[in-house]
């Protein structure tokens, strides 16, 4: 059955829009963890709209599940993470014009940088993933890359309204997904994925782990963190 991660970046984007220090994510993961996540993910973008350095001290500190960090190929962010030492550090594209990443990281154009990044990473001993459209040719340099697990963009096939469209982005992911886990690669997916669109997905033969955070987050404000957290769970593992 698919583990289920737990992204709270919108907790933090609600705090964040008061400048003020609540609701705290910390706090969030915590009752994430009551309700069944195995992994918290947090993204501790370049120009901090969301997650802060305090945060993530503080859940590495804290987190009793895999924590996730998801960050660019920058050297400031590296630098942090090599300091932190989280359990996994998964590498997203960004854009600062973006409301939230656009689509997954282009392993073959940007081959060398993201290996020098991941280098570093696993020099200290921490895992890594890398987030990328559903694409054989992406998850062939993944796995050039040595990296332990791919996460696939999830957003074309959540964003889908035709019957047609659905099916032809299901198979993309399938398609890739099958080919990643054929080359050793732990298999993640993420990005859109919501209480109505998950199950499918999750039946995907050898998904290791979705990464869902902003359907839960919006579920949390009706009915709280960890309610919302354990229905997303039973969807996941049924």
């Amino acid at each position: 059955m698919p583990l289920l991660g737990v992204n709270i970046d919108h907790v933090a984007t609600v705090r964040q829009a008061r400048r003020t220090n609540e609701p705290d994510p910390v706090h969030a993961a915590v009752l994430a963890e009551l309700g069944g996540a195995d992994a918290i993910t947090v993204h501790l973008r370049e120009d901090r709209r969301h997650i802060q350095d305090r945060d993530v001290r503080l859940l590495k500190e804290i987190c009793r599940v895999r924590l996730n960090l998801e960050m660019a190929v920058s050297d400031e962010i590296t630098k942090i993470a090599l300091n932190l030492v989280p359990d996994q550090v998964t590498l997203v594209p960004e854009r600062r014009e973006e409301i939230t990443t656009e689509g997954g990281l282009d392993v073959k154009t940007h081959f060398q940088r993201i290996r020098q990044c991941i280098d570093q990473l696993q020099g200290v001993g921490i895992m890594c993933s890398l987030f990328i459209d559903p694409d054989v040719a992406q998850v062939e340099k993944a796995r050039e890359l040595g990296v332990e697990a791919v996460e696939l963009h999830t957003g074309c096939y959540a964003d889908a309204r035709t019957p047609e469209k659905i099916e032809y982005e299901f198979d993309r992911l399938r398609e890739a997904g099958l080919y990643a886990n054929a080359q050793g690669l732990k298999l993640n997916l993420g990005h859109g994925l919501t209480y109505r669109n998950v199950r499918r997905v999750a039946e995907i033969h050898c998904v290791h782990e979705l990464n869902i955070g902003h359907s839960i987050v919006a579920q949390a404000m009706m009915v709280g963190f960890e309610r919302a957290v354990r229905e997303m769970k039973q969807l996941v593992t049924l």
